[in-house]
């Protein structure tokens, strides 16, 4: 992408709102507005706008924030509007991508010509993209985490983060009590709770029946499902430190439980893409259409979500696929993604055709996300050559096998409500033939050891379809 290699999705509710970042401007200042994750602003009066870079902004609020080193790596600064999120390089000209924001909604969302002369950009202090959810274990400063868990809190509300009803319940329990303290037996609590349920769970499970039956409850009526497990979580929040020192724990133990909770989930710290994926064909006259996804891509992998349900349809580590992306002229753009699976027992290559028109951000970030993958990895190959022997350390090897999931939870994946291309010939002809090929349809994959994708080889048992 030409001076916006980053990425780019669909906001959340919190952040739909349009707002700009340059109150004023003059011959040489002007007032900078940036944005946190709990919607707070950061004011910097600033000389020579048109030619600051990402880079002394970002650290113009690290220094009002009076943030430490490790920040510098942690948060990014983004141009976020409704239609689009730009993740900025640190030499990008914040003002002069502002200026050019048209041309990028033009070029990247289908948005109708009266929603991009609306649309304003704000410039917002997030998370950045390729921090490693490792390097978040490591900090300890209360603040970052603050920022942190404002974030992580702010997109499992808004259901960007899909999650069980009992993780869902687990951090809103630990949201009580950072907002309301420690748990105190009795009806105020409850009531509370009950007051500010949407501030705790995502909005779909703080859903109450409406009508003559919802008027009559009262004080005394029985808490619903979501309700009562929010409370029992809350109880159950643990108030002292892990040294036995008897003190009560601090906001930041809870921030950084708030965010060990998060890394269970395969999508923290994920770009947004929007994007549609064709239905499975249903019913006598075989009617598909497509359903609209968000696509979170990280340095971990890419995972394909149903905006409606709610739940991971498609989840792919990178030794997992091969992936693409086309952009003819006449047709939309489509980033292909190629994984193995099986056709009523037979093994198969499947393709996944995900029309958006910001499949070449897609495309290029994973293909960002498998380099800092690798060369981290030969860093860290070298100095376990290099350097004295130790004792083995408790992170997990690239064979290893995840954790056993609950079965239905929202983030398996159901392949099974997608609509794939099950055989390729040729890379051309699209068709249910049996694979002839012995490498790939697409050039772009990484392949690393075990469990790593493999092309499906011919067999005589396989028939053409």
């Amino acid at each position: 992408m030409d001076g916006t290699e980053g990425n780019a999705g669909q906001p959340g509710p919190a952040e739909r709102s349009h707002r700009s970042s340059v109150s004023s401007v003059g011959a040489r200042a002007a007032d900078v507005l940036v944005y946190l994750a709990d919607d707070t602003v950061v004011p910097l009066a600033v000389e020579n706008l048109p030619s600051l870079s990402a880079h002394e902004l970002h650290r113009a609020v690290r220094e009002v924030l009076q943030l430490p080193d490790i920040a510098l790596d942690a948060f990014a600064l983004w141009l976020v509007s409704p239609l689009l999120e730009v993740q900025l390089k640190p030499k990008h000209l914040p003002y002069k991508l502002g200026r050019q924001w048209p041309e990028l909604l033009l070029r990247f969302t289908d948005a109708p010509d009266d929603d991009v002369a609306m649309d304003e950009p704000s410039l917002q202090f997030r998370r950045n993209v390729f921090f490693p959810k490792r390097r978040e274990h490591q900090i300890q400063d209360e603040e970052v985490l603050r920022l942190l868990y404002e974030e992580a809190k702010g997109n499992v509300l808004a259901s960007r983060y899909p999650c069980d009803m009992e993780d869902c319940e687990a951090l809103g329990a630990l949201v009580c009590r950072v907002q309301l303290g420690p748990y105190q037996s009795g009806q105020p609590a409850a009531c509370t709770v009950r007051e500010k349920l949407d501030s705790f769970l995502p909005a779909h499970l703080c859903k109450r029946g409406h009508g003559l039956f919802a008027a009559f409850r009262g004080r005394g009526a029985k808490a619903g499902p979501g309700e009562q497990g929010l409370l029992n979580a809350y109880r159950q929040v643990k108030e002292v430190v892990g040294d036995n020192s008897g003190h009560e724990a601090t906001l930041g133990t809870h921030y950084r439980a708030y965010l060990l909770k998060c890394h269970e989930l395969p999508f923290y710290g994920c770009a947004f893409f929007h994007g549609e994926v064709d239905k499975p064909a249903q019913g006598f006259l075989h009617r598909g259409g497509r359903k609209p996804v968000a696509v979170a891509i990280s340095l971990e992998g890419v995972h394909v979500i149903d905006n409606r349900e709610k739940h991971v349809l498609l989840g792919l580590r990178f030794q997992e696929l091969s992936w693409d992306h086309t952009s003819p002229e006449e047709e939309e753009p489509v980033l292909w993604l190629e994984f193995d699976g099986d056709s009523e027992g037979t093994p198969v290559n499947k393709l996944l055709r995900i029309y958006s028109k910001q499949a070449e951000l897609m495309s290029s970030l994973i293909e960002y996300c498998i380099e800092l993958n690798q060369a981290a990895e030969a860093t860290a190959h070298q100095e376990s050559m290099s350097g004295p022997l130790s004792a083995p350390t408790s992170s997990p090897s690239l064979t290893q096998r995840p954790k056993l999931r609950r079965q239905g939870s929202v983030v398996c994946s159901r392949i099974q409500h997608l609509s794939t291309i099950d055989y390729v010939e040729d890379g051309k002809g699209i068709k249910r033939v049996k694979p002839k090929r012995t490498t790939s349809f697409f050039s772009r994959q990484l392949s690393m050891g075990q469990g790593s994708y493999t092309v499906v080889q011919p067999t005589d048992s396989l028939e053409q379809g």
